[in-house]
């Protein structure tokens, strides 16, 4: 069907072209004439805007973890896998309980590697994938935070401050609240400071300390 349109216009132009100009006529490729169209090029390899992008980010959650479990246990437990403690976020309950670990891996192979890792090491963690919004909205206190625990029920912020004096704390972030406890609910203090070391400096110098005659202990949250 497509050569006989072909014929029927090649002696069309034929017909109403003078004769000195049929060389050029019969120089045009029919490939040029042709009323089919051409099969696309795939130039999807050339085009840096149409290639497959490279994998970026993973998320992962790893849970098992117990109370005092760090950062750096995590980061020495997945070695080959290029973690940092920037990559690693402590997942707590309302009550501040650590209960799994938040990863951020530069791709989805080193998450792979961690799969493998743990695998290889007996799969001590349950480890799987999570997105990013996961990741997000997941609070890193960084050990800029710690947990008071064992206050008395009387106990105002005004005993707390005592308690931290000489600590170099934010007292605007004071957040109180009960815990159920046996026999009776626990009184928990939540306070944030200025940095890393100003946490831990309260911790050395704080930890087990008194408070109107009760015992405290401090918890640094990372």
């Amino acid at each position: 069907m497509a050569a006989s349109k072909l014929s029927f216009l090649r002696n069309a132009l034929e017909s109403r072209v003078p004769p000195q100009s049929l060389p050029l006529i019969r120089r045009i490729p029919l490939r040029c004439l042709s009323t089919e169209g051409e099969a696309p090029q795939d130039n999807a390899s050339e085009d840096p805007f149409l290639r497959t992008p490279e994998a970026g980010l993973a998320f992962a959650k790893l849970t098992g973890i117990r109370p005092h479990t760090l950062k750096t246990d995590v980061i020495n437990y997945l070695e080959g896998c290029n973690l940092s403690t920037n990559d690693v976020k402590v997942e707590y309950t309302k009550g501040y309980n650590p209960i799994g670990m938040l990863l951020q891996f530069s791709s989805r192979s080193a998450f792979d590697i961690a799969m493998r890792q743990n695998a290889k090491k007996g799969r001590l963690y349950k480890l799987e994938m999570i997105s990013r919004s996961d990741w997000d909205l997941t609070t890193s206190y960084d050990g800029k935070a710690v947990v008071l625990q064992g206050l008395p029920r009387n106990s105002t912020q005004e005993d707390m401050e005592r308690f931290l004096c000489g600590c170099n704390f934010d007292p605007s972030t004071f957040n109180v609240f009960l815990r159920p406890g046996i026999p009776d609910p626990v009184k928990i203090a939540f306070v944030q400071f200025a940095t890393r070391i100003d946490a831990m400096n309260a911790f050395r110098l704080k930890n087990r300390s008194f408070c109107l005659n009760n015992p405290i202990t401090i918890r640094v949250l990372h």
